[in-house]
């Protein structure tokens, strides 16, 4: 008898690691099936970003599981003139199945300034900036970040009123530019 509650124990705890497991790393994330949203935004005005080979994933939980790797063919010299740099730029995890996007690679790329980021887009998701980093190789990839009013909103500080109403927000929905 104690032999079986100590099996169904260990059972349980195994499927309980597995579930775990699942949900963080599978079952929030999707591929992003159709156009991806890769701009730059200025003033009010969108400039495409000459994007290809584009791979995105999303997660249905939160904003901030946005992750995107493609190609390009930009004079990084040229960029901050479509889009505001971001110096802070610190690229989030992405599932390990998604090799593509490496946060780490990306984060030293920009550390040792063979990368440059950029604020493509603000509040993609209210309180959500989506983030680019471009490589002069020609690769790139894209995250969202919290931004200003993400910060204060969550933590519980009044938001002001540089941020935009979140009763009256509509967030960027996937290839609706």
């Amino acid at each position: 008898m104690g032999k079986a509650v100590v099996i169904a124990m260990l059972l349980a705890a195994l499927l309980g690691g597995v579930g775990i497991w699942y949900t963080q790393t599978r079952a929030y994330y999707s591929e992003v099936a159709g156009p991806v949203s890769l701009t730059f935004s200025t003033g009010g005005d969108l400039t495409t970003l000459p994007a290809s080979e584009v791979r995105a994933i999303a997660s249905v939980s939160s904003p901030l599981g946005f992750r995107a790797c493609f190609a390009h063919d930009l004079d990084l010299l040229t960029v901050p003139d479509l889009a505001d740099p971001h110096a802070q730029a610190a690229p989030t995890v992405a599932p390990g199945w998604f090799d593509c996007f490496d946060a780490k690679q990306v984060a030293g790329l920009l550390d040792d300034g063979l990368a440059q980021g950029f604020v493509a887009m603000k509040n993609v998701a209210f309180g959500v900036d989506r983030i680019v980093a471009l490589s002069a190789d020609g690769r790139g990839w894209a995250w969202h970040e919290l931004n200003e009013c993400g910060r204060k909103s969550y933590d519980g500080t009044p938001v002001g009123e540089a941020c935009p109403d979140r009763a009256t927000y509509t967030p960027l929905t996937e290839g609706s530019l």
